[in-house]
C-alpha cells in the first residue's frame, strides 16, 4: 500500500514537513526513537525517489550561418537525434550539398563545416571596373542617369538566386529642347551642323548673331537645358563706337576716319624698328569701346663704347654693331671679370621699349687696354663655370 502513494500524498507531505521544519517540534527532534514509525517511513521514501531522479540533457536548435535553410528546424532534439543540413535557395555550398549534425549526450552538436556562400550577379559591362565585375545574391542596383537625361527601364535591379539580374540596365536618353529662336535683326549658328529639324538635344549649343551693326544685349550663346527649355535669345541693339584712335610710332593700315559700328575693324602697323605689343587689330565692341590698343615699343641703343657683346647668337665688337640698335625684348650679353677667380661673367640685359640696363659689374676698359691688350678683357678669358664660387 505504501508504494502507491499518489502525487496528492507526496505534496502533502511536503507541506507537512515545511510546516515540521518550521515549528520544530521538541516532541520528534529531542527523541527521534519515539518518531512515529509511518512518518519517519514515508520520509525514508520520499529521499529514496527524489535521489533517482535525474535530469535529462537535449540539444536546442542547431546553431547556423548566413545561407543555410532552417526551415523546418526544431527548438529541442533529442541524444542522437540527427539533422541534416543545406544551403538555401541562391547559396551555394563550398564543400558538399549536405552537412550532417548529431546532437551529442552532452547537450551539443558535432561539428558543422558546411558554409554557404551567396550567388553572384555579373554586372553589366559598362559599370565593370577592376575587381568589381559582380555582386552577390539580394544586393540591389540602384541606377540613375545625370542631370538632362531621361531613363528609360527599371531604376532598379537585385541580384536573384540564380545568379541573374531581375531588370536589365536602363537606358538614358538625352533631354529634347524646341528649336530655339532667333533674335530679331539676328540668326543663329549652331556649334554642331547636323540638328534635327524639329528638335534639339541637351549638350547641344549654339551661338546668336545680330547683323551689324547691331550688338546681342543679353545671352550670345544658348544650349539646350536640363529643363528642356533653350538659351532665351538677346536683344539687338544698334552700337557705334568712336572714330578710330591714333597710337603713337604708329599708323592705321586702313580704315575710313568715321565712326564705326559692331564688330567693325580697324588695322595697325608701327613705324621701322618699332615693335608692335599686343593685337595689330582692334574691333568695336558692344559695349561701344575699342577692344585693346596695341602699343608701338622703341627699339634701344647699346651705351658702352668700348667692349665686346654677345648680340643675335654673334660675339661682337661694339663699333661693329652697325647701327647700334637693339629691339624690343631682344636681349644682350655682356662680360664682367671675376677677379678672385680670373674669369669671365656673361651677364645678359634685356631692351624694355628704349631702355637697355648696362650690367653694374660691367666695367669699361681704358683705350690701351681695348686697343692694346685686348685679349686681357672679360670677353676674352676663360668663362667662369655656372657656378663662380667654384
Amino acid at each position: 500500500m505504501l508504494l502507491q502513494i499518489t502525487a496528492k500524498t507526496f505534496q502533502a507531505l511536503r507541506v507537512t514537513l515545511t510546516t515540521i521544519t518550521e515549528t520544530k517540534d521538541t516532541r520528534f527532534l529531542s527523541n527521534p526513537q519515539k518518531m512515529n514509525p509511518t512518518l519517519a517511513f514515508l520520509l525514508l521514501c520520499q529521499l529514496v525517489l527524489c535521489t533517482a531522479v535525474t535530469s535529462k540533457k537535449v540539444c536546442g536548435r542547431p546553431p547556423v550561418t548566413d545561407g543555410i535553410d532552417e526551415l523546418g528546424l526544431k527548438r529541442v532534439y533529442e541524444i542522437g537525434e540527427q539533422v541534416n543540413l543545406g544551403c538555401e535557395r541562391g547559396y551555394t555550398p563550398s564543400k558538399a550539398m549536405t552537412a550532417r549534425i548529431t546532437c551529442l549526450a552532452s547537450g551539443e552538436w558535432t561539428k558543422l563545416d558546411l558554409v554557404c556562400s551567396p550567388k553572384m550577379c555579373p554586372l553589366p559591362k559598362p559599370m565593370q571596373k577592376p575587381g568589381f565585375v559582380e555582386v552577390p545574391y539580394k544586393s540591389v542596383l540602384n541606377f540613375s542617369c545625370d542631370s538632362g537625361y531621361v531613363m528609360t527601364g527599371a531604376n532598379e535591379s537585385v541580384c536573384l538566386h540564380d545568379g541573374t539580374l531581375s531588370a536589365p540596365m536602363p537606358m538614358c536618353t538625352a533631354v529634347s529642347c524646341p528649336l530655339p529662336r532667333a533674335p530679331k535683326h539676328g540668326k543663329i549658328v549652331y556649334d554642331d551642323k547636323q540638328v534635327s529639324n524639329v528638335e534639339t538635344q541637351y549638350g547641344q549649343s549654339w551661338t546668336y548673331e545680330c547683323l551689324p551693326p547691331r550688338a546681342p544685349i543679353g545671352n550670345e550663346r544658348g544650349s539646350c537645358l536640363a529643363s528642356g527649355n533653350v538659351t532665351e535669345p538677346p536683344v539687338c541693339e544698334e552700337v557705334s563706337c568712336s572714330i578710330p584712335p591714333t597710337i603713337e610710332n604708329g599708323i592705321i593700315t586702313f580704315a575710313v576716319m568715321r565712326e564705326a559700328g559692331y564688330k567693325e575693324k580697324v588695322k595697325y602697323q608701327c613705324k621701322e624698328h618699332y615693335v608692335m605689343d599686343g593685337s595689330d587689330e582692334i574691333q568695336c565692341q558692344k559695349t561701344g569701346n575699342w577692344s585693346t590698343m596695341p602699343v608701338c615699343r622703341a627699339p634701344c641703343k647699346v651705351n658702352i663704347n668700348r667692349g665686346r657683346i654677345f648680340y643675335n647668337a654673334k660675339k661682337i665688337w661694339i663699333e661693329d654693331l652697325k647701327p647700334n640698335r637693339v629691339l624690343h625684348k631682344e636681349n644682350v650679353v655682356f662680360y664682367c671679370l671675376n677677379k678672385e677667380k680670373k674669369c669671365g661673367i656673361p651677364v645678359a640685359s634685356q631692351c624694355i621699349d628704349g631702355t637697355l640696363k648696362t650690367p653694374e659689374c660691367f666695367k669699361e676698359p681704358s683705350k690701351v687696354e681695348y686697343n692694346l691688350k685686348s685679349k686681357s678683357l672679360p670677353s676674352e678669358i676663360a668663362m667662369c663655370p655656372s657656378d663662380p664660387t667654384k
